[in-house]
């Protein structure tokens, strides 16, 4: 009789449907050769659970030590020196009373470890509860005392994150920042973001290049400009979604218990982070039904938006400047994200219609979008508070 090998777990994909993972999910034959490397994982290993994110394989473990959660990238995604980046960050905010994964380190002493062509990671587990865990990135938080939570966690985060000094991150894919629209100069900006990787710049030359980019960026570049002075530049999360927090409880009225998954951490603006959660919490960008590009049609959850804005003001107040900014930066704080993905699906993985999504259609169309009736609607009922 002939045994078939099981299938591999799904994982989450564009348009939050479940899908084969791009990447092999992890196996006890791997981490048993991983584990002379962390004494965590010595003793018997058992594979608890595997998560469904996309952009890497990992899962929580048992071995002999206890419980941890061990993460795999391809080095071409996150090498060793990336992943030091985003633990140096998590170390500060540890230090400055953020509750974060605690880092389990080799037998070299380093949080990070190569080994086989990948870069992988261990984590301790964090208190609470993983109530997001099978939900897309992308899908509204559930009501709004779980987005007045997340707002207050947010800020909590940006406080704690003060008096952090490290350089911007290098041209990885699957990164966030603004390098773009953080310039004055919009199109050199641009041109040399895109220089700098090589993989996105041949997939935006069957996009038309960049021009049609900056054709949707330059009018409320214009407007951010002379606000920038007064924006808060410290390292922000930069993936601010319900499902990269741990929480006190499944009930409505939870608490945020935790914060994980560092992998977009960069130097940026406290608003822009603002920004990024308002638009991953409390817009539904993942509507699976009906004609046209993903973004166009979204719907937006105004109600969540203010439980969530409400939140964050009332642990750190917005500067003048950053209130102006916020509404501009719900179509602009996505865009080098946008392009990162692209960078990763044309670059990394050959996939050139998923790469579609990510540009233009989920750059451009956040821009439309929030320009549309419904984003406008959107808009408004942030402005009558942010006033």
């Amino acid at each position: 009789m002939s045994r078939t090998a099981p299938a591999a777990p799904l994982v989450h994909g564009m348009n939050a449907a479940l899908v084969a993972p791009d990447w092999p999910p992890l196996t006890l034959d791997e981490l048993q050769q991983l584990a002379p490397h962390f004494a965590v994982l010595r003793g018997p290993l058992r594979l608890l659970w595997h998560s469904p994110r996309p952009f890497s394989a990992a899962a929580r473990v048992r071995s002999g030590q206890g419980e941890v959660f061990v993460k795999r990238h391809d080095r071409r995604v996150r090498g060793v020196a990336a992943l030091l980046e985003e633990h140096r960050f998590i170390e500060h905010l540890r230090e400055r009373g953020l509750c974060v994964p605690p880092l389990h380190r080799d037998t070299q002493g380093s949080s990070a470890r190569a080994l086989a062509g990948s870069s992988y990671e261990v984590h301790a587990p964090v208190p609470g509860v993983d109530a997001y865990r099978d939900v897309a990135s992308w899908v509204p938080v559930h009501g709004p005392a779980h987005a007045r939570a997340l707002g207050q966690a947010l800020a909590r985060l940006h406080l704690a994150a003060r008096g952090y000094e490290a350089l911007p991150r290098g041209p990885h894919p699957l990164l966030a920042g603004i390098d773009i629209i953080g310039e004055a100069d919009l199109s050199a900006a641009l041109t040399r973001f895109v220089a700098r990787r090589p993989a996105l710049r041949a997939y935006l030359q069957g996009q038309g290049g960049v021009a049609p980019i900056l054709d949707a960026l330059a009018p409320l570049h214009a407007r951010l400009q002379p606000l920038i002075g007064g924006l808060e530049r410290i390292w922000v999360h930069n993936d601010w979604h319900a499902s990269n927090l741990f929480w006190s409880d499944r009930g409505p009225a939870a608490a945020v218990t935790a914060v994980i998954d560092f992998g977009l951490c960069n130097a940026g603006w406290a608003v822009a982070d603002l920004a990024t959660a308002l638009e991953r919490n409390t817009v539904a960008w993942l509507q699976s039904d009906g004609p046209g590009p993903v973004a166009e049609r979204a719907l937006g959850r105004s109600d969540l938006a203010l439980a969530l804005l409400g939140g964050y003001t009332a642990v750190r107040a917005l500067s003048a400047a950053e209130r102006e900014a916020l509404p501009l930066l719900l179509s602009l704080a996505h865009v080098e994200y946008a392009l990162s993905e692209a960078q990763y699906f044309s670059g990394v993985l050959g996939q050139e219609a998923t790469a579609r999504l990510a540009h233009p259609d989920f750059l451009l169309g956040h821009i439309a979008w929030f320009a549309g009736r419904q984003g406008q609607a959107y808009r408004r009922a942030l402005a009558a508070v942010l006033a």
